[in-house]
């Protein structure tokens, strides 16, 4: 349920560390997930409504918020609607999970009964990405051993950087 970790920490530690189900370590973690989302979709807009009016500093923070983001974003979200935000969820990269989600839909004003089922489905779909690819390590750890999966890690990482790098450079 932490904001980083999400169920893209809970499936590899209940896999690895705890030697649980993949199936129960999936709803487990999908479960938690998605309890940390009911709660800030149902009570993040009381809490920003009492906030701001009883404490300064979350009301500058608020507004804050609210401008800057709506500034930045508008046009996507207008564009994609609601609807992006199960490949927004999906996507197992950090800060791409169901909390920052939630936001989202609280900043966006959109409402808990289409924020929370479509919020629900990209927190399935990347429990199962972060499943698979959990299983496929583990595989590749026990016929190569942890430091051909270190090293295949590390030019992963460094194929998206560079990739990063050069397609900004492209777009700019």
């Amino acid at each position: 349920m932490t904001p980083l970790g999400e169920l893209r920490a809970a499936i590899p530690i209940g896999i690895t560390l705890y030697k649980m189900s993949p199936v129960s370590v999936y709803f487990l973690a999908v479960l938690g997930n998605l309890a940390a989302v009911f709660l800030l979709l149902a009570f993040l807009g009381s809490f920003a409504k009492w906030s701001s009016k009883h404490i300064y500093f979350f009301n500058r923070f608020f507004a804050w918020l609210f401008s800057r983001t709506k500034n930045s974003h508008q046009d996507k979200v207008e564009k994609y609607g609601a609807y992006f935000l199960p490949l927004f969820v999906a996507i197992p990269l950090p800060i791409t999970g169901g909390w920052t989600a939630s936001l989202i839909a609280f900043v966006f004003g959109m409402p808990f009964k289409k924020a929370f089922p479509l919020i629900g489905l990209g927190v399935a779909l990347a429990g199962i990405i972060v499943l698979v690819l959990t299983k496929a390590g583990i595989i590749f750890e026990k016929n190569f051993g942890w430091q051909a999966l270190l090293g295949a890690l590390l030019m992963v990482g460094i194929i998206y950087w560079f990739y990063k790098k050069v397609w900004r450079k492209k777009t700019q």
